[in-house]
Protein backbone atom coordinates (compact mmCIF):
# COMPACT_ATOMS: atom_id res chain seq x y z
CA UNK A 1 0.00 0.00 0.00
CA UNK A 2 1.31 3.69 -0.93
CA UNK A 3 1.53 5.90 2.54
CA UNK A 4 -1.83 7.44 2.98
CA UNK A 5 -1.68 11.78 2.01
CA UNK A 6 -5.47 12.15 3.53
CA UNK A 7 -8.26 11.19 5.79
CA UNK A 8 -9.54 8.87 3.06
CA UNK A 9 -6.64 7.14 2.42
CA UNK A 10 -6.42 6.01 5.84
CA UNK A 11 -9.97 5.06 5.73
CA UNK A 12 -9.76 3.11 2.52
CA UNK A 13 -6.67 1.13 4.28
CA UNK A 14 -8.39 0.52 7.77
CA UNK A 15 -11.46 -0.85 5.82
CA UNK A 16 -9.04 -3.03 4.18
CA UNK A 17 -7.27 -3.84 7.62
CA UNK A 18 -10.16 -4.78 9.73
CA UNK A 19 -12.20 -7.45 10.70
CA UNK A 20 -15.66 -6.83 8.56
CA UNK A 21 -17.70 -6.37 11.69
CA UNK A 22 -15.50 -4.24 13.63
CA UNK A 23 -15.33 -2.08 10.45
CA UNK A 24 -18.99 -2.04 10.97
CA UNK A 25 -18.96 -0.99 14.54
CA UNK A 26 -16.58 1.62 14.02
CA UNK A 27 -17.82 3.26 10.50
CA UNK A 28 -21.59 2.35 10.00
CA UNK A 29 -24.48 4.75 11.26
CA UNK A 30 -27.78 4.78 12.87
CA UNK A 31 -30.74 2.74 10.51
CA UNK A 32 -30.01 4.35 6.74
CA UNK A 33 -27.57 6.23 7.68
CA UNK A 34 -28.95 9.54 6.44
CA UNK A 35 -27.13 11.67 8.93
CA UNK A 36 -24.17 9.78 8.68
CA UNK A 37 -23.90 10.49 5.19
CA UNK A 38 -25.04 14.33 5.35
CA UNK A 39 -21.80 14.97 7.70
CA UNK A 40 -19.29 13.54 5.08
CA UNK A 41 -21.27 15.64 2.09
CA UNK A 42 -22.24 18.87 3.45
CA UNK A 43 -19.10 20.17 4.57
CA UNK A 44 -17.81 19.60 0.72
CA UNK A 45 -20.79 21.20 -0.52
CA UNK A 46 -19.88 24.54 0.78
CA UNK A 47 -17.94 26.73 -1.55
CA UNK A 48 -14.71 28.64 -0.43
CA UNK A 49 -13.98 32.06 -1.42
CA UNK A 50 -10.72 32.32 -2.33
CA UNK A 51 -8.66 35.95 -1.64
CA UNK A 52 -5.31 37.38 -3.37
CA UNK A 53 -2.75 39.57 -1.96
CA UNK A 54 -4.07 39.82 1.78
CA UNK A 55 -0.94 40.19 4.58
CA UNK A 56 0.03 36.98 5.61
CA UNK A 57 3.58 37.13 7.55
CA UNK A 58 3.58 35.62 11.31
CA UNK A 59 0.33 33.64 10.39
CA UNK A 60 -0.41 31.04 12.05
CA UNK A 61 -3.62 28.35 13.58
CA UNK A 62 -3.04 29.09 17.74
CA UNK A 63 -6.27 29.65 19.81
CA UNK A 64 -7.15 29.66 23.35
CA UNK A 65 -9.60 27.77 24.81
CA UNK A 66 -10.77 26.70 28.74
CA UNK A 67 -7.70 29.57 29.72
CA UNK A 68 -5.31 27.57 27.13
CA UNK A 69 -3.54 28.63 24.41
CA UNK A 70 -3.24 25.73 21.83
CA UNK A 71 -1.56 25.11 18.70
CA UNK A 72 -4.39 24.27 16.53
CA UNK A 73 -7.93 23.90 16.64
CA UNK A 74 -8.20 20.10 16.26
CA UNK A 75 -9.24 18.05 19.17
CA UNK A 76 -9.83 14.25 19.18
CA UNK A 77 -13.10 13.19 20.07
CA UNK A 78 -14.44 10.69 22.37
CA UNK A 79 -14.69 6.81 21.07
CA UNK A 80 -15.01 4.29 23.02
CA UNK A 81 -12.70 1.09 22.79
CA UNK A 82 -9.46 1.87 20.84
CA UNK A 83 -8.16 -1.80 21.70
CA UNK A 84 -10.52 -2.69 18.94
CA UNK A 85 -8.44 -1.16 16.44
CA UNK A 86 -4.58 -1.29 17.76
CA UNK A 87 -3.76 -3.51 20.78
CA UNK A 88 -1.99 -0.51 22.09
CA UNK A 89 -5.77 0.70 22.33
CA UNK A 90 -6.30 4.36 23.59
CA UNK A 91 -2.47 5.09 24.78
CA UNK A 92 -1.73 5.20 21.56
CA UNK A 93 -4.18 7.73 21.11
CA UNK A 94 -2.36 9.49 23.73
CA UNK A 95 1.03 9.33 22.91
CA UNK A 96 -0.16 10.51 19.23
CA UNK A 97 -2.04 13.36 20.85
CA UNK A 98 0.83 14.78 22.78
CA UNK A 99 2.89 14.74 20.07
CA UNK A 100 0.99 16.61 17.79
CA UNK A 101 -0.56 19.29 20.89
CA UNK A 102 -3.78 17.91 20.24
CA UNK A 103 -6.06 18.17 23.09
CA UNK A 104 -7.86 14.51 23.84
CA UNK A 105 -11.18 13.68 25.14
CA UNK A 106 -11.39 10.11 26.63
CA UNK A 107 -14.32 8.56 26.47
CA UNK A 108 -16.24 7.08 29.72
CA UNK A 109 -15.82 3.84 27.97
CA UNK A 110 -12.51 3.80 27.12
CA UNK A 111 -10.87 0.52 28.00
CA UNK A 112 -7.64 2.48 29.19
CA UNK A 113 -7.87 4.65 32.22
CA UNK A 114 -7.31 8.27 32.67
CA UNK A 115 -5.01 7.77 35.28
CA UNK A 116 -2.19 5.58 33.01
CA UNK A 117 -2.36 7.94 30.36
CA UNK A 118 -1.90 10.87 32.79
CA UNK A 119 1.12 9.21 34.04
CA UNK A 120 2.75 8.62 30.31
CA UNK A 121 5.93 10.33 30.48
CA UNK A 122 4.34 12.78 28.14
CA UNK A 123 1.08 13.21 28.64
CA UNK A 124 -1.65 14.53 26.48
CA UNK A 125 -3.52 17.41 27.08
CA UNK A 126 -6.73 15.57 28.20
CA UNK A 127 -10.65 16.66 28.65
CA UNK A 128 -12.57 13.63 29.85
CA UNK A 129 -16.07 12.37 28.63
CA UNK A 130 -19.10 11.88 30.95
CA UNK A 131 -22.39 9.74 30.43
CA UNK A 132 -25.26 10.56 33.49
CA UNK A 133 -25.04 7.76 35.42
CA UNK A 134 -27.97 6.08 37.24
CA UNK A 135 -27.12 7.67 40.53
CA UNK A 136 -25.73 11.67 40.01
CA UNK A 137 -23.57 9.99 42.97
CA UNK A 138 -21.82 8.09 40.36
CA UNK A 139 -21.68 10.75 37.70
CA UNK A 140 -19.98 13.10 40.08
CA UNK A 141 -17.46 9.99 41.59
CA UNK A 142 -16.67 9.48 37.86
CA UNK A 143 -15.87 13.28 37.10
CA UNK A 144 -14.01 13.60 40.94
CA UNK A 145 -11.61 10.82 39.22
CA UNK A 146 -11.04 12.78 35.98
CA UNK A 147 -10.09 15.74 37.38
CA UNK A 148 -8.00 14.15 40.23
CA UNK A 149 -6.00 12.32 37.77
CA UNK A 150 -5.92 15.77 35.77
CA UNK A 151 -8.84 16.17 33.20
CA UNK A 152 -8.71 20.09 32.07
CA UNK A 153 -12.34 20.22 31.03
CA UNK A 154 -15.40 17.66 31.47
CA UNK A 155 -17.50 16.61 28.41
CA UNK A 156 -21.28 15.37 29.12
CA UNK A 157 -22.82 13.59 26.07
CA UNK A 158 -26.66 15.02 26.04
CA UNK A 159 -27.76 13.33 23.21
CA UNK A 160 -27.38 9.64 23.90
CA UNK A 161 -30.19 8.52 26.73
CA UNK A 162 -30.87 5.22 24.74
CA UNK A 163 -28.52 3.76 21.94
CA UNK A 164 -29.56 4.34 18.11
CA UNK A 165 -31.10 1.97 15.79
CA UNK A 166 -27.54 0.08 14.29
CA UNK A 167 -28.73 -2.19 11.62
CA UNK A 168 -25.23 -2.56 9.48
CA UNK A 169 -23.83 -3.14 13.03
CA UNK A 170 -26.09 -5.80 14.17
CA UNK A 171 -26.63 -7.32 10.70
CA UNK A 172 -22.64 -7.86 10.89
CA UNK A 173 -22.89 -9.35 13.92
CA UNK A 174 -20.54 -7.88 15.89
CA UNK A 175 -19.69 -8.19 19.57
CA UNK A 176 -17.49 -6.74 22.10
CA UNK A 177 -15.14 -9.18 22.97
CA UNK A 178 -14.63 -9.77 26.41
CA UNK A 179 -10.56 -8.77 26.46
CA UNK A 180 -12.12 -5.03 26.46
CA UNK A 181 -13.88 -3.49 28.67
CA UNK A 182 -15.07 -0.01 29.84
CA UNK A 183 -12.80 1.08 32.62
CA UNK A 184 -14.21 3.85 34.24
CA UNK A 185 -17.18 2.29 34.61
CA UNK A 186 -16.14 -0.68 36.74
CA UNK A 187 -17.94 -0.71 39.51
CA UNK A 188 -20.98 1.84 39.17
CA UNK A 189 -24.53 1.25 39.13
CA UNK A 190 -25.96 -0.13 36.23
CA UNK A 191 -29.46 1.11 34.76
CA UNK A 192 -32.03 -0.57 36.75
CA UNK A 193 -34.59 -2.19 34.18
CA UNK A 194 -37.73 -4.23 34.65
CA UNK A 195 -39.27 -6.75 32.24
CA UNK A 196 -41.83 -4.76 29.54
CA UNK A 197 -45.54 -6.97 30.23
CA UNK A 198 -46.94 -9.01 27.74
CA UNK A 199 -47.28 -6.67 24.47
CA UNK A 200 -45.05 -3.45 26.06
CA UNK A 201 -43.16 -1.30 24.72
CA UNK A 202 -39.33 -2.90 25.29
CA UNK A 203 -38.05 0.18 26.08
CA UNK A 204 -40.65 2.81 27.25
CA UNK A 205 -42.08 0.05 29.62
CA UNK A 206 -38.20 -1.54 30.78
CA UNK A 207 -37.98 1.95 33.01
CA UNK A 208 -34.61 2.05 30.96
CA UNK A 209 -35.59 6.07 30.59
CA UNK A 210 -36.68 6.87 34.35
CA UNK A 211 -33.11 7.95 35.08
CA UNK A 212 -32.63 9.62 31.66
CA UNK A 213 -30.60 12.72 32.31
CA UNK A 214 -32.50 16.48 32.26
CA UNK A 215 -31.09 19.89 32.17
CA UNK A 216 -31.81 19.74 36.48
CA UNK A 217 -28.90 16.88 36.40
CA UNK A 218 -26.57 19.45 34.41
CA UNK A 219 -27.43 22.14 37.25
CA UNK A 220 -26.54 19.34 39.59
CA UNK A 221 -23.34 18.87 38.08
CA UNK A 222 -22.74 21.96 37.30
CA UNK A 223 -23.09 23.03 41.49
CA UNK A 224 -21.20 20.38 42.52
CA UNK A 225 -18.02 20.37 40.59
CA UNK A 226 -15.12 22.53 41.59
CA UNK A 227 -15.52 26.23 40.94
CA UNK A 228 -13.58 26.92 37.76
CA UNK A 229 -14.14 23.30 36.59
CA UNK A 230 -14.75 23.65 32.66
CA UNK A 231 -17.63 22.05 31.72
CA UNK A 232 -19.08 21.08 28.11
CA UNK A 233 -22.24 19.80 26.71
CA UNK A 234 -21.38 17.33 23.72
CA UNK A 235 -24.34 16.67 21.26
CA UNK A 236 -26.21 20.25 21.44
CA UNK A 237 -28.17 20.21 17.90
CA UNK A 238 -30.66 23.17 18.20
CA UNK A 239 -30.52 26.39 19.35
CA UNK A 240 -33.43 26.21 22.34
CA UNK A 241 -30.70 23.73 23.88
CA UNK A 242 -27.88 25.76 23.24
CA UNK A 243 -29.80 28.77 24.98
CA UNK A 244 -30.84 26.48 27.61
CA UNK A 245 -27.31 25.15 28.16
CA UNK A 246 -26.15 29.09 29.13
CA UNK A 247 -28.86 29.61 31.32
CA UNK A 248 -26.97 26.47 33.08
CA UNK A 249 -23.85 28.14 33.33
CA UNK A 250 -22.19 25.60 30.87
CA UNK A 251 -18.77 26.88 29.98
CA UNK A 252 -18.65 25.45 26.37
CA UNK A 253 -20.90 23.41 23.38
CA UNK A 254 -20.01 20.57 21.31
CA UNK A 255 -22.70 20.68 17.94
CA UNK A 256 -22.51 16.84 17.66
CA UNK A 257 -25.14 14.42 16.34
CA UNK A 258 -22.94 11.66 17.47
CA UNK A 259 -21.28 10.97 14.26
CA UNK A 260 -25.11 10.11 12.79
CA UNK A 261 -25.15 6.78 14.85
CA UNK A 262 -28.37 7.85 17.32
CA UNK A 263 -31.76 9.80 15.41
CA UNK A 264 -31.51 9.29 11.95
CA UNK A 265 -32.64 11.63 9.69
CA UNK A 266 -30.89 14.61 11.61
CA UNK A 267 -29.36 17.45 10.07
CA UNK A 268 -25.44 17.12 9.54
CA UNK A 269 -23.79 19.07 11.95
CA UNK A 270 -22.69 21.10 9.08
CA UNK A 271 -26.02 22.85 8.02
CA UNK A 272 -27.08 23.00 12.49
CA UNK A 273 -23.94 24.89 13.36
CA UNK A 274 -24.95 28.34 11.95
CA UNK A 275 -28.34 28.46 14.09
CA UNK A 276 -26.66 27.16 16.80
CA UNK A 277 -24.03 29.98 16.94
CA UNK A 278 -26.49 33.02 16.36
CA UNK A 279 -28.24 31.52 19.50
CA UNK A 280 -24.87 31.61 21.29
CA UNK A 281 -23.70 34.92 20.23
CA UNK A 282 -20.02 34.04 21.34
CA UNK A 283 -21.01 34.11 25.21
CA UNK A 284 -19.12 30.21 24.76
CA UNK A 285 -16.92 28.56 22.89
CA UNK A 286 -18.21 26.05 20.51
CA UNK A 287 -16.98 22.65 18.80
CA UNK A 288 -17.85 20.64 16.14
CA UNK A 289 -17.75 16.97 14.89
CA UNK A 290 -19.10 15.19 12.60
CA UNK A 291 -17.84 14.53 8.98
CA UNK A 292 -14.54 16.52 9.10
CA UNK A 293 -11.95 15.00 6.70
CA UNK A 294 -10.30 17.71 5.11
CA UNK A 295 -8.95 20.83 6.37
CA UNK A 296 -11.33 23.00 4.45
CA UNK A 297 -13.47 21.27 6.32
CA UNK A 298 -11.93 22.63 9.75
CA UNK A 299 -11.94 26.06 7.93
CA UNK A 300 -15.86 25.66 7.36
CA UNK A 301 -16.85 25.64 10.55
CA UNK A 302 -14.38 27.71 12.27
CA UNK A 303 -16.22 30.24 9.31
CA UNK A 304 -19.51 28.95 10.62
CA UNK A 305 -18.85 30.17 13.97
CA UNK A 306 -17.32 27.30 15.57
CA UNK A 307 -13.80 27.64 17.42
CA UNK A 308 -12.27 24.15 16.59
CA UNK A 309 -13.43 20.53 15.20
CA UNK A 310 -12.98 17.06 16.84
CA UNK A 311 -12.36 13.88 14.58
CA UNK A 312 -13.74 10.79 15.59
CA UNK A 313 -13.76 7.64 13.06
CA UNK A 314 -10.35 9.18 11.49
CA UNK A 315 -8.55 8.40 14.60
CA UNK A 316 -9.44 5.06 14.39
CA UNK A 317 -8.81 4.70 10.79
CA UNK A 318 -5.23 5.67 11.50
CA UNK A 319 -4.78 4.06 14.93
CA UNK A 320 -5.97 1.19 12.80
CA UNK A 321 -3.07 1.63 9.88
CA UNK A 322 -0.48 2.07 12.48
CA UNK A 323 -1.02 3.36 15.69
CA UNK A 324 0.18 6.01 17.44
CA UNK A 325 2.54 7.28 14.29
CA UNK A 326 0.01 7.35 11.90
CA UNK A 327 -2.56 9.29 13.79
CA UNK A 328 0.17 12.33 14.86
CA UNK A 329 0.66 12.30 10.81
CA UNK A 330 -3.15 12.41 10.33
CA UNK A 331 -3.27 15.18 12.34
CA UNK A 332 -0.44 16.88 10.95
CA UNK A 333 -1.83 16.42 7.54
CA UNK A 334 -4.95 17.76 8.81
CA UNK A 335 -3.48 20.83 10.28
CA UNK A 336 -1.52 21.56 6.84
CA UNK A 337 -4.60 21.21 5.14
CA UNK A 338 -6.30 24.29 6.94
CA UNK A 339 -2.89 26.21 6.77
CA UNK A 340 -2.93 25.69 2.93
CA UNK A 341 -7.25 26.77 2.99
CA UNK A 342 -6.21 29.82 5.10
CA UNK A 343 -3.66 31.36 2.95
CA UNK A 344 -5.60 30.61 0.17
CA UNK A 345 -8.11 32.64 1.44
CA UNK A 346 -6.38 35.15 2.99
CA UNK A 347 -6.78 34.29 6.30
CA UNK A 348 -3.48 34.74 8.65
CA UNK A 349 -4.98 33.67 11.78
CA UNK A 350 -7.93 31.83 13.28
CA UNK A 351 -9.41 35.51 14.06
CA UNK A 352 -9.45 35.91 10.62
CA UNK A 353 -11.16 33.47 9.39
CA UNK A 354 -15.49 34.44 9.49
CA UNK A 355 -18.35 33.94 6.99
CA UNK A 356 -16.54 35.98 4.44
CA UNK A 357 -14.46 33.46 3.52
CA UNK A 358 -17.79 31.14 1.63
CA UNK A 359 -19.63 32.16 -0.99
Amino acid sequence: MTAPLCAQDYAEQARARLDPSIWAWLDSGGADEHTAHANLGAWPALRLRSRALRPLAGAHTRLTLNGRTLAHPILIAPTAWHGLVHPDGETATALAAAATGTPYVLSAQSGTAIETLAALPEPPHLWFQLYAQTRREDTLALASRALRAGARALVLTVDAPVNGVRNAEQRSGFSKPDTIRSVHLDGLSPPAARTAPPGGSPLFDSGLLDTAPTWDDVAWLRHRLPAGTPLWLKGILDPEDARLALAHGVDGLIVSNHGGRCLDTLPSTCEALPAIAQAVAGRIPMLVDGGIRRGTDILKALALGAQGVLIGRPALHALAVGGAPALAHLVQILRGELEVAMALTGCRTLADVDAGVLY
